[in-house]
């Protein structure tokens, strides 16, 4: 009796061994999510609506250590805000929606934590790169009006479900908070900053 329980912890004790990351491991994988966006001023009032949208991406994860790593994302990222005005050419003043569509580039040092390791906090700056800017009514190119690029800053915690030794699920929250000002040229008065969470699904494979 007492080997055989020996025989079953020395098991279970090298399934955690396989499942739990390593010094020198690296992950690729896909998410997709779901993005509430919206824009306010540096002190955090906004006067906006969220826009709902999308994002897709590309990740990747080298582990220094069991419980840190660091990580890149390349992001399609759905920005902008609902509720917005533009007008037509005969300067009617309508209610719209600004898309802005991102490809952004997190780079974000991850820890993980917990008894199997399997939550996750990641953290780091942003730079986004603007690809389209329209409006949901008039369908508008106003790409012109919105500066080309977004830095900010990327703060995300999730939980990974390890079906084997190379394949993982996760769920993560996100959330950026931009730094600079999403407008060319701003006659506010005060820089206007994107903002957006998402709420992401994904599956990631160990290279090695």
């Amino acid at each position: 009796m007492n080997k055989f329980l020996l025989f079953i912890s020395l098991t279970f004790l090298g399934l955690y061994t396989i499942n739990a990351q390593r010094q020198g491991d690296f992950q690729m994988g896909l998410h997709a999510g779901l993005n509430l966006a919206n824009v306010s001023t540096a002190d955090g009032q906004s006067n906006t609506s969220s826009r709902i949208s999308f994002n897709v991406a590309a990740t990747g994860e080298y582990y220094f250590s069991e419980s840190w790593g660091i990580k890149a994302k390349l992001i399609y990222d759905n920005k902008g805000w609902s509720d917005a005005f533009i007008e037509d050419e005969n300067f009617n003043r309508i209610t719209t929606d600004f898309r802005l569509n991102y490809v952004t580039l997190p780079l974000l040092a991850s820890w993980h934590f917990g008894s199997r390791k399997n939550w996750y906090l990641h953290f780091g700056p942003y730079a986004g790169f603007l690809v389209s800017a329209t409006d949901s009514e008039l369908n508008m190119d106003i790409k012109e009006v919105f500066s080309s690029t977004d830095f900010g800053i990327s703060l995300g915690v999730g939980y990974k479900f390890e079906i084997n030794r190379s394949t993982i699920l996760f769920i993560e929250y996100d959330a950026q908070s931009g730094v600079t000002d999403v407008f060319n040229q701003n006659d506010v008065g005060q820089t206007i900053r994107n903002g957006r969470s998402s709420l992401n699904f994904g599956v990631l494979f160990y290279l090695n």
